[in-house]
């Protein structure tokens, strides 16, 4: 757990310096992070931001026959452009969200190949106005406490800096960019020796090129845990309505909360999405009744369990582990 929190604190830290903050020996802290990688518990990778390239994010809710799930969603997986799949409604309705690099390729999934799908009963679409926590350098409250105060600052906690979800300049990308992105889709903890070789460039222009690729918010470094391995075996997609005015307070406060990894504020009706990672069925409705009740501005909350999940940022789930 306290290797999990250092690498959510700094996911390139090198073992031997999160070895030093811990007090353990280098070694065991390469031995326990390979081992909670192959056991699918963890893994760090390079997730591409579209809205730093100009281009807008979306979540997507299918609603389908039972027996074509399986079959949409593996399709959906094999996209790179797709993340975050979850099945819920009974094995009848996906959630998924859509991170093109092109309003070409978004427009084509979005606006023609899923609603020609005979499968697909009904879709519908709202775009991400704004994250409070989820990726972009903000960490999933559940494992604050495990680390003091002084080993979380020995680690450098960056700010959390709230910023435009798509950039107003957007940022153009060299051929080395894409070929490092690459590499740190697969491994985001991928030394520069093998960013060097991948993009063609000497470790010290590689290591600028992906500074400059942090800095501008293309790509963050992402820290994906499986609930389950933390004893969170409910989840449920949080479709809420909050009072405009109130919008901005209530996702700060969700942002807050260890069982939400993931909130933001969308278009729509419900105008705020969240995810909860849960122990179990009676925590989610302590959650949902006592624990947001006092949202600010709350005006209803839909609560949409999931029944399993298909795939993470960067990695697919198979029996609620992490299979890169």
């Amino acid at each position: 757990m306290r290797i999990i929190r250092a690498l959510q604190l700094d996911p390139r830290a090198s073992y031997a310096r999160i070895g030093a903050v811990l007090g353990l020996a280098e070694g065991a802290v390469r031995r326990r992070y390979l081992r909670l990688h192959a056991d699918g518990v963890v893994h760090v990778a390079g997730v591409l931001d579209p809205g730093a390239l100009g281009q807008s994010r979306w979540l997507v809710r299918l609603r389908c026959r039972p027996d074509s799930v399986p079959a949409i969603t593996t399709g959906l997986a094999r996209r790179d452009d797709v993340n975050w799949i979850a099945v819920g409604a009974a094995g009848t309705e996906i959630t998924c969200a859509v991170r093109s690099r092109t309003t070409v390729d978004r427009d084509d999934l979005i606006g023609r190949r899923l609603p020609r799908t005979a499968a697909v009963l009904d879709i519908s679409a709202a775009v991400i106005l704004h994250q409070f926590v989820g990726g972009r350098g903000h960490y999933w409250a559940t494992l604050s406490g495990v680390l003091t105060p002084r080993e979380e600052a020995a680690l450098g906690h960056p700010p959390v800096v709230e910023s435009p979800v798509v950039a107003t300049t957007p940022a153009t990308l060299e051929a080395a960019d894409d070929k490092l992105l690459a590499t740190l889709a697969v491994d985001g903890r991928a030394p520069l020796s093998a960013l060097a070789a991948a993009a063609d460039l000497t470790p010290s222009r590689a290591a600028r090129h992906l500074q400059a690729l942090i800095e501008r918010r293309v790509v963050h470094i992402d820290v994906e845990i499986s609930p389950a391995a933390l004893g969170l075996h409910t989840r449920a997609v949080l479709l809420l309505r909050i009072h405009p005015a109130q919008v901005h307070a209530a996702g700060r406060a969700l942002a807050l909360d260890p069982a939400i990894p993931f909130a933001t504020a969308v278009s729509g009706r419900d105008n705020v999405l969240a995810v909860a990672n849960c122990r179990d069925l009676g925590a989610l409705y302590e959650l949902t009744t006592t624990g947001l009740g006092d949202l600010p501005g709350l005006r209803s909350l839909e609560v949409s369990p999931i029944d399993y999940q298909v795939k993470q940022a960067a990695t697919g789930v198979v029996a609620d582990r992490l299979v890169p």
